[in-house]
C-alpha cells in the first residue's frame, strides 16, 4: 500500500551485518538472512530525521542472492587494554529496494507546529537524491551503505520467483518512550518480535503496535527544544 507521503530508495553495500542482539552476549555475531525493521528505520533516519515524525517501514525486496562470509576480528576486550579474537558473519554484497512512510509522532505535542506533510516529505525525497544528510551504514557502523531513489517493484530481483521463504520469529526493533504507541508501552523502553516471511523477494513489514512486545524497562521523554533547555531528546531512568 502506497501512501501520499511514501518514499522509496535503494540501499546497496558490499557488508552487511543485520544481527540479533541475543547473539552479541559473547562477542561474536551473526547476521540475519535479511534486514531488520529497525535497521532499515535507522538507514531512513540516518537520510532524513525530525523528532516530530515517525519512519514506518512497510517493506523491502531483496535484490540480491543472500550470501554470507565469515570474518576473524580482533576486538579490544572490554577490561584490558589486549586484543581478543572473535567471528563475524556478515552478509555480502547486499541490494535492497525499501518503502516507507512517515506519521506524526504524537508523543511530542510540543512540536506540533512542525506537522508540515509537504515539507517533511519533499525534504527527505530530495536526501534520498543526495545519499542522506548522514553516513549510511547496514547494521554496524563498518558495513558503509549507499542510498538512491528507486521505484519499488522495479527490476529483476533474485527471489522473483520463490513464493514464499520463512525466516522464523525475528527480532523487529526497540519502542522507546517517546515513540509509544499503547498504554502498555508509554514509559518505557520495549524489544518488539515478529514472524518474518518473504514472497516473491518482498518483506512486508508489520507497523510496530502489531508486533509481539516485551517491556524492558522504565523510561521518561525528556522533551525535545530549547523550551526544555537542551536538545536531547532520551532519558533513561537508571
Amino acid at each position: 500500500m502506497a501512501y501520499r507521503n511514501t518514499v522509496e530508495f535503494e540501499v546497496s553495500g558490499e557488508y552487511a551485518l543485520f544481527s540479533d542482539p541475543v547473539t552479541r552476549v559473547g562477542g561474536e555475531k551473526f547476521s540475519y538472512q535479511i534486514p531488520t525493521y529497525e535497521a532499515l528505520k535507522g538507514i531512513l533516519q540516518s537520510v532524513y530525521w525530525k523528532p516530530s515524525l515517525i519512519w514506518i517501514i512497510d517493506g523491502a525486496r531483496v535484490m540480491n542472492p543472500i550470501q554470507t562470509e565469515t570474518k576473524g576480528v580482533r576486538p579490544i576486550k572490554y577490561y584490558s587494554d589486549k586484543n581478543d579474537l572473535s567471528y563475524y558473519t556478515y552478509l555480502k554484497d547486499c541490494r535492497y529496494q525499501v518503502r516507507a512512510h512517515f506519521i506524526w509522532n504524537e508523543n511530542r505535542p510540543e512540536l506540533a507546529a512542525d506537522r508540515n506533510e509537504n515539507k517533511h516529505h519533499n525534504i527527505a525525497r530530495r536526501m534520498i537524491e543526495k545519499g542522506g544528510r548522514r553516513d549510511i551504514f547496514l547494521g554496524t557502523r563498518e558495513c558503509q551503505g549507499y542510498v538512491k531513489p528507486c521505484v519499488f517493484g522495479e527490476g529483476k530481483g533474485f527471489y522473483d520467483e520463490i513464493q514464499e521463504l520463512d525466516f522464523g520469529m525475528m527480532y523487529h526493533g526497540v519502542t522507546y518512550a517517546d515513540e509509544a504507541y499503547s498504554e502498555e508501552t508509554k514509559g518505557k523502553m520495549s524489544i518488539r518480535l515478529w514472524q518474518a516471511v518473504m514472497k516473491k523477494g518482498v518483506i512486508a513489514f508489520l507497523p510496530p503496535w502489531e508486533c509481539i512486545h516485551r517491556p524492558v524497562r522504565e523510561m521518561n521523554i525528556k522533551r525535545f527544544g530549547k523550551d526544555y533547555g537542551n536538545f536531547d531528546f532520551r532519558e533513561e531512568v537508571m
